[in-house]
């Protein structure tokens, strides 16, 4: 079992910066982490993940303008959201996949709001 535990969400106005953080409750280098986010009525949405190798992958519509990291001894998975827009509104979700057994566990979420 992992527990994960997201911070960072709030209200931003259009172009403005957020930093979402994600603390789980055990090591992570086995495990590829990741940020999902659900708007209003849409389905949930990859928006980047990063194995322990540096390995990353984005979404088209946040690449250039969200950074995911990783720093394995603090068992934390960061989202720098910069130059957000009202379309990047959605609960953020922390997600973590263990390699080998390819389980997946979720955090509870938190809230991006980008409104002017």
């Amino acid at each position: 079992q992992v527990q994960l535990v997201e911070s960072g969400g709030g209200l931003v106005q259009p172009g403005g910066s957020l930093r979402l953080s994600c603390v789980a409750s055990r090591n992570i280098f086995n495990y590829v982490m990741g940020w999902y986010r659900q708007a209003l009525g849409k389905q949930r949405e990859l928006v980047a993940t990063m194995i322990s190798g540096g390995s990353i992958n984005y979404a088209d519509s946040v690449k250039g303008r969200f950074t995911i990291s990783r720093d394995n001894v603090k068992r934390t998975v960061y989202l720098h959201l910069n130059n957000l827009k009202p379309e990047d509104t959605a609960v953020y979700y922390c997600n973590a996949k263990e390699i080998s057994s390819g389980y997946a566990y979720w955090g509870q979420g938190t809230q991006v709001t980008v409104s002017s």
